[in-house]
């Protein structure tokens, strides 16, 4: 099997469009929620979203392409621009059928379903749009980066809701692994901060209701009341380590194992003990020929809902046993909101940071948490070694995710 490295990184974020002012965000503890600006939410309960600020499109493409892209293909499509061009790729030396795509969206367009079924039933299914399916389909995000950078090798998308971009960077690995692609442009994106999507999710009572943006995502704390809705997109380009070195490429970390597991148990709720989650970090870690006491750092699904950080705290404690009381546990959605099929990708990233830096970022607004709920979450942002790291998602049906990112030693 094949060595996967990563080599570009690309973010459009609530606290940042690029990867330096992202970054830098997290150290600053900058929290991105407000008040929604996108529609009026006076019948709502739900006051709060981490929205994306001041993204211009036309940065990247040209206003054509761009009026023919959901903003979901727009945010994926520019967080990929700034990742291959930090990875260096230069398309007229490589061999675009050997490049592929692999970036995810868990729910696509639901503004442009909301657009259309007004027309629809305002004035007849003849004024729906031509363009409707192929703008609203989650597919459309890969499609859209390869068209526009044109890769030319497998093209695929994964959708398993909030594990979304951790799937779809693990199916990327896999396709190197086994020779499929030499170079996959790789991640998740997700822009459904709308009438039907905050209905939706408050209708679950997923979300906070909480007006204090400092209060609202606020992931382990005691008085947690559920998540934040956030957009964006993370991209990542992850090579062969044999082509990376052979192209003189910058290797930023390795992708050191991937594991994927299903609860089986409920449609939103995670197994209670963890176990299906734990499973998925095990076999990273096994993957990677490490043990618990390898691995400094786990940035969790951590989304704030009371089930989801119990759950997700006893399964750490399940997978890494005592070891677990020696980890950094934090989450990166306490700034950023949770932003869905994109969160994975961007919490990866924020893991390759870390590995490179040696610094693990606070979980913003965390101050006191109870009963079983007792690891390290990370109240203070720290610096210490970080060789190994793991990224976790756990998606509605059922699904987990877990990456685990080492530090890059040429052997």
């Amino acid at each position: 099997m094949k060595r996967v490295v990563v080599t570009g990184m690309g973010v459009i974020s609530p606290i940042g469009n690029t990867m330096a002012d992202f970054w830098e965000s997290l150290k600053q503890k900058k929290v991105g929620i407000g008040e929604i600006t996108y529609f009026d939410t006076s019948d709502y309960k739900v006051k709060l979203a981490a929205e994306v600020k001041n993204f211009d499109p036309l940065d990247t493409m040209e206003f054509k392409e761009a009026k023919r892209m959901e903003l979901f293909s727009q945010y994926a499509v520019a967080s990929s621009a700034e990742a291959i061009a930090q990875a260096g790729l230069d398309m007229e030396k490589e061999d675009a059928t050997r490049i592929g795509v692999s970036v995810g969206c868990g729910i696509g367009s639901l503004q442009a379903i909301e657009r259309a079924y007004v027309k629809l039933e305002e004035k007849g299914p003849g004024r729906i749009p031509p363009l409707l399916v192929p703008m609203m389909i989650t597919n459309m995000a890969a499609g859209n980066v390869a068209i526009h950078f044109g890769l030319k090798g497998k093209c695929t998308n994964v959708v398993t809701a909030c594990a979304t971009g951790t799937h779809a960077i693990g199916e990327a690995f896999r396709a190197i692994q086994c020779g499929d692609a030499d170079v996959m442009v790789a991640g998740g994106t997700e822009a459904a901060i709308c009438p039907l999507g905050l209905g939706g999710f408050a209708a679950l009572t997923a979300l906070s209701t909480s007006t204090d943006p400092k209060r609202s995502s606020i992931p382990f704390d005691k008085n947690r009341s559920g998540f934040v809705m956030g957009e964006g997109a993370g991209v990542v380009v992850l090579e062969s380590l044999e082509h990376a070195m052979k192209r003189g490429a910058k290797i930023l970390a390795e992708v050191g194992g991937y594991g994927a597991t299903c609860d089986a148990y409920h449609i939103t709720s995670p197994e209670e003990n963890g176990e299906g989650a734990a499973r998925a970090m095990q076999l990273a870690m096994r993957e990677a020929g490490l043990t618990a006491k390898d691995v400094q750092y786990v940035n969790a699904h951590g989304t704030g809902t009371h089930h989801n950080d119990l759950f997700e705290t006893r399964a750490i404690k399940r997978a890494f046993g005592d070891d677990a009381y020696g980890l950094n546990v934090n989450s990166t959605k306490s700034m950023t909101g949770h932003m869905l099929g994109a969160a994975g990708a961007v919490e990866f990233i924020v893991c390759v940071k870390s590995v490179m830096e040696n610094y693990i970022h606070a979980t913003a607004g965390f101050e006191e948490a109870e009963g079983e709920m007792d690891l390290n979450y990370t109240k203070e942002a720290v610096w210490r070694p970080v060789t190994a790291a793991i990224s976790n998602s756990l998606g509605f049906g059922g699904h987990n995710g877990s990456l685990l990112v080492r530090r890059y030693v040429a052997s």
